[in-house]
Order: structure tokens, then sequence, then C-alpha cells
């Protein structure tokens, strides 16, 4: 909202430069100072233009140069339109606006510009951001939905931010837990299929768990049952040698069975308020990925030893002249001419850049996977994709029962379908506690949004890299730093300006502002730069701090500022309008977060 003012100073102050023959090509970056009386603009550019002089060879005492540059600076431009004063601090030159005009500006940027406050000037970068992909054949469980909302508000936030965006899903299809559950689905519950998306996802996850019990080594096992669980194994194997052939018996159980998880996964997004813009699928990329192998090997990037009964690897190292062991060597395909993970990456980045034009991917894969996406980002350097340099693996920690970690394997997992209806119970119970005179179309609708909120906000209120250990008090709580004190916000602010009977064209900010009016100005000033940030660093845990400080400085502004009842009229428009930019705000924040903001709670 003071970009075009902050521009024109800068270059301003590239011309200062260039009259003393610095020539500073650089960008002129300016950030918030401190509110002390007055809101203002800082930028450290003199250091960094007494800094290059000191590179150029001449004999320059960096600090000393840069303050004189910035006395220099403040004394050029004297009184810019739109600001009330320059000053010189050291190496820094900060600009300061009127109070009032700088309130009303703000209030009226996020109230004009509405869904559209904080959107970013449009990029050039075309962004892939990859997610929501569990492997078919299993139900959606808390870890699942971890990554989705995170890829889902990334996915939101450099869009908002100016990028062009592709959401992109890569389930895993096939492999052989797929084949697990296909094998024990044809020998134990051949024709079965019980009724319900979810309890079809849910029915498989438990006729996986049990086929691992029955396929796993046991201590002390007899010879019988190590016979049967031998037999197992070799009928398993033997499913997946069908599947690879193409056995059409085989290829049509696969085909049914995954329709069901991708039923299940479909209605979960649509909870979510996830909408994915293109499937990627293993089971496609299986046979191009074979085709790259013998690229890359006709290129001497990878080193084929199947000849001595060996895989075809990839000295990663070696191959970036490096002389202490990082990336390692990877294996790009097995000794026996199957693919890997690795080789299916590779084929699926090669599709990303080449057909979806695609100039940054961001891959949202649980941390387990940081080694192999390092390894594959480096090979696709060699390749020679220059998209490789902005490739990132936005990793994240494990969800875990207090217990311990959940497991597939053992059908120890919380899942979503449990977790969004134990949220919408609790929240019903609330309401009905503290909201009686809802009526029951609203109660539904504010359960839903309120208990997905509160779900939602506790996956994503923590650093992505650190762990979770799920707990049902924890994720709804509805006091504190949680999404039900956030909605709440937003709610009281819809309360105000109802019983107001709405919010005047405009006002003025000139009186003797509250501690609690500048603390709400202030951050919703932030809101703009809040957004780049947490773009440009995938970071949506930036805006979901953000959001928390702002609802608490509204929260704290409703209790000591009155608004319909403020002492003049001036007063009561002004906030008013505040109030209106506050809600605007909160709605744009939490909907970037992928949480409804509801109006009556």
């Amino acid at each position: 909202m003071f970009d075009d003012d902050l521009n024109s100073l800068s270059e301003s102050i590239k011309k200062i430069f260039a009259d003393q023959g610095l020539h500073f090509a650089d960008e002129i970056k300016w950030t918030p100072t401190p509110f002390a009386g007055q809101w203002g603009m800082g930028t450290n550019a003199c250091f960094q233009a007494a800094a290059a002089e000191a590179r150029s060879g001449k004999k320059v005492n960096v600090p000393a140069r840069a303050a004189e540059l910035a006395q220099s600076v403040a004394n050029g431009l004297g009184a810019p339109p739109g600001f009330s004063r320059v000053a010189a601090d050291k190496a820094y030159v900060n600009v300061y606006f009127d109070t009032p005009s700088y309130a009303r500006r703000v209030v009226n940027a996020a109230i004009g510009e509405g869904a559209n406050f904080g959107r970013g000037w449009p990029k050039s970068e075309r962004v892939m951001v990859e997610y929501a992909q569990p492997n078919t054949h299993h139900s959606f469980h808390i870890g699942h939905a971890r990554n989705a909302v995170l890829g889902e508000s990334l996915a939101r936030l450099v869009e908002f931010a100016g990028f062009p965006t592709v959401r992109a899903s890569y389930p895993g299809d096939i492999g052989l837990g797929v084949i697990t559950v296909m094998w024990a689905y044809d020998k134990f519950y051949k024709g079965q299929e019980p009724q319900g998306v979810h309890e079809r996802g849910q029915w498989m996850l438990k006729v996986y768990a049990e086929a691992t019990a029955m396929l796993e080594k046991k201590e002390n096992e007899s010879p019988e049952e190590a016979a049967r669980r031998e037999g197992y194994e070799t009928e398993r194997r033997e499913m997946y040698r069908k599947w690879d052939a193409g056995h059409s018996e085989v290829r049509e159980l696969w085909r049914v069975t995954r329709q069901w998880s991708l039923d299940e996964l479909d209605e979960i997004l649509r909870m979510l308020g996830v909408k994915i813009d293109v499937f990627f699928f293993e089971s496609e990329v299986d046979e191009p990925s074979k085709a790259i192998v013998n690229e890359l090997i006709a290129r001497g990037i990878a080193a084929d030893e199947r000849p001595t009964g060996g895989p075809v690897i990839v000295k990663i190292d070696e191959e970036l002249g490096l002389k202490k062991e990082k990336y390692r060597t990877a294996v790009i395909l097995r000794s026996d001419g199957t693919t890997l993970y690795l080789t299916k990456d590779l084929a699926l980045a090669k599709q990303k850049f080449e057909q979806y034009h695609v100039d940054r991917s961001v891959y949202v894969v649980d941390v387990r996977q940081s080694l192999h996406f390092q390894q594959a980002f480096k090979i696709l350097e060699l390749w020679g994709f220059p998209q490789a340099a902005k490739c990132h693996h936005l990793a994240y920690g494990f969800v875990t029962l207090p217990e311990g970690t959940m497991s597939s394997r053992r059908g120890t997992v919380v899942l979503f379908k449990d977790v969004a209806d134990e949220a919408y119970r609790r929240v019903q119970s609330v309401i009905a506690e503290k909201n009686p005179t809802l009526s029951p179309e609203q109660r539904d609708d504010v359960s839903r949004k309120v208990g997905l909120g509160a779900l939602t906000y506790a996956l994503l209120s923590v650093d992505n890299n650190r762990d979770i250990v799920f707990e049902w008090d924890a994720a709804l709580n509805f006091d504190g730093r949680a999404a039900p004190y956030i909605q709440n916000a937003h709610v009281r602010a819809n309360s105000i300006i109802r019983k107001a009977g709405g919010i005047p064209e405009s006002a003025s900010f000139d009186y003797s502002l509250d501690a609690a009016e500048i603390a709400l100005i202030d951050l919703i000033s932030r809101f703009p730069d809040t957004v780049q940030q947490a773009a440009l660093e995938y970071k949506p845990l930036h805006l979901a701090t953000y959001v928390y400080d702002l609802a608490k400085a509204f929260h704290s502004f409703y209790h000591v500022a009155d608004v319909i009842q403020a002492e003049t009229a001036q007063i009561r428009e002004a906030r008013l309008r505040l109030v209106a930019a506050a809600k605007q705000t909160l709605g744009n924040a939490l909907r970037l977060l992928a949480i409804e903001a509801p109006e009556v709670m």
C-alpha cells in the first residue's frame, strides 16, 4: 500500500548516489521501524553502498562512510510527498509517515482491496506444489492431514503472493504395500466390499495390518507357521510379478481397489478445501523412468554396473567434484532392472519442467526423505536442468501418539475422519452451551468450520521441522493459541459491524490513538509483507503466527476501546472502519491457511 511512495524514494536515493559517483544497482529494501510516536520505514542502502566502495578497492571506513552517505541522503530527500520527515540514524535512512494519514491509508487499503488485500504483484516464475499424496490401499490418517494442510496453505500463499501456481499430487499407487492389500483381499475377503467411501478406506487399512502380521516372521514360530508364512510370501510376490506383467485379472483388482482409495481421498480433500490441479501416479512413470536411466548412462552421468551384477548408480559427490562425502552414491536402477523412488522422481521432475513449464518445484514430503531429495535435485542439476536450483523439499516432522509413533503396519493410526468427526461433536457441545439460539443449520455450519479449523491450525502452528504429539485436548483447545480463538475475533468484529448498522465510507484518524489501536493498525499494515515472507521462505508458520498475533491484538482492542459508544462521532467512525479492516485481514489470513472464517459462533 506504500509501494509507490517507497519506490519513488528509492529512485531518489539512487540519483543521490549517482551524483556522488556511486552506481548502486541493487534493489533498495525497506523494513518497518518500531513505532515511536510515528510509523516509519528504514533502509540500510547506504551501508551497502559504502561496502561496495570498499570492495571496489577504495580505502573506505565503511561505518563512517555509510553514516556520511545516510546524512547526505536525508538532506537530499528533504520532505518528500507522503512523508512527514526523513532522518539519518548512523548507517540507516528512516522515513516517517504522518500518523493520521498512515492509519487512514492502512485501514482504507484493507477495506478497499477486500479479499485482495495483501495480494502480491504478478510474478513470472511458475511454482508447482506437490502434496496430498498418500499411498493408495490405505486410509487417510492425521499424518496425511499434516501433509495436505501444509501443502494447501503453501499453495494458497505462493499464489496470493503473485506466483502462477500449480497444485499437484503424486500418490503411490503401486509397490509391495499395495500388493500386500490386494493379495490379502483376494485370498481372504474376495467379493466383499464395505459400503461407504470412508468405510472402504478404513477397511483396507485393517486388511493391510492383518496381512502384515501374517507375513512377519515371529519369534519361536513353529515349522508349520514358518511354512505358511513363506507360502503367503511366495503368493504375494507372484501377484506383484503378475501385476508387472500386465495380468488382466490382477490389473482389474488393482484398478478397483485403487479407486476405493482415490474416492476416499477425493472426499477428504473436499472437506479440507483442497483442489488438486494435476494428479501424477507412480504407476505411470515407471517405464519413462527406465528411459531416463539409459539417457543418464549415455551422457556419462550414471555408471552401469549391471554387467558385473551391480545396479546403475550416480556417484554424485564425484560428479560434482566434492572432496568430502555429502550426497553419496545414489542407486537409480536395481541390478534386476527395476526402478526405485528416485528413478521415478527424476522422470516426474522432467515432466514437470517440460510439460508444465515449472520454474520452482516444492515437494511436501516427510523429513525421512531429506537425503532422497538432495540426491534427486543434484542429479537434476548434473542432468542440466536449471530449475534444479529452485527445487525445494518442504520436510515436516512426524505426527505421533502420546504412547508412541503411529504405524499403518500395526494399525495404530489416528484416522483423519475420526478426528474430524470428534472435532465436530466437541464444537457442537460448546455451541449448545454458549450460544443455544443458533439454528440447527447454523450450528452445523459453525461446528464444521470451527472443528476443521481447530484441526488445521493445530497442524500449521508448529514448525514444519518439529514432530507433533497429537492429543485431542491440545488439537481442539478453544482458548489461546488455537483457531477458535482466531475465528472468534472475526466473529466479534462482524458482530460490532452488524450492531452498528454497517461501516462509514470514510473516517479521520486525527485524534490521540489508543495503544491498542496503534498495535492493531501496525499488525494490519504488516500483512502484505508477511504473505511475501511466508511464500518466499515456504513457511506457512509465519502466517499462522501472524494471524494469532492479529487476533490477540483485536481482542485487546475489543476489551479496551469503545467502538459503538465511542466518545465522539469521529472516533466512532474511525474505530468502526478499523474493526472492518481487522475483520477483512483476519478473514484473508485464515483463508490462506485453509481455515474458514465464520460470521457467528
